[in-house]
């Protein structure tokens, strides 16, 4: 993996409409300027409810700009597949890594802090510091 470009944000949800939606508002939220690269993966391949391993993988390889792709999750079979893809070692770009965030704050995190030119840790960190967000 080189460092070259962005971190690339994969959102992978159980709805293709879900995923869609959080990575066009997650762009929006970024400002101006240029945004990381970002793919939703929602869905299976006939427009269903669930996950696809098809898709997340596409997706990820759209992201990929040498610098590691983050991929946020929604719901706990989409982890099992992320993790099932990154344990077979070859499907997914090197440097791509599961994030443990909440799923909308943390799209908004990582894609914000990518697009600032954050490495991948620093993109990750952001997402999973998501989790302390306080809305009181």
């Amino acid at each position: 993996m080189s460092g070259d470009g962005q971190v690339g944000i994969v959102l992978v949800s159980h709805s293709r409409e879900v995923a869609a939606a959080v990575a066009e508002l997650a762009r929006g939220l970024a400002g101006g300027g240029t945004t990381a690269p970002v793919a939703a993966a929602g869905g299976t391949p006939d427009g269903g409810l669930g996950t696809s391993s098809e898709l997340i993988t596409r997706a990820a390889e759209s992201v990929d700009a040498g610098a590691g792709v983050a991929v946020l999750v929604d719901l706990g079979s989409a982890v099992l597949t992320v993790k099932s893809l990154l344990a077979e070692g070859d499907e997914l770009p090197e440097g791509t890594r599961l994030v443990d965030a909440p799923f909308l704050e943390g799209a908004v995190a990582a894609v914000v802090t990518a697009s600032a030119g954050g490495d991948l840790d620093a993109v990750t960190a952001a997402a999973s510091e998501a989790y302390g967000y306080r809305k009181e």
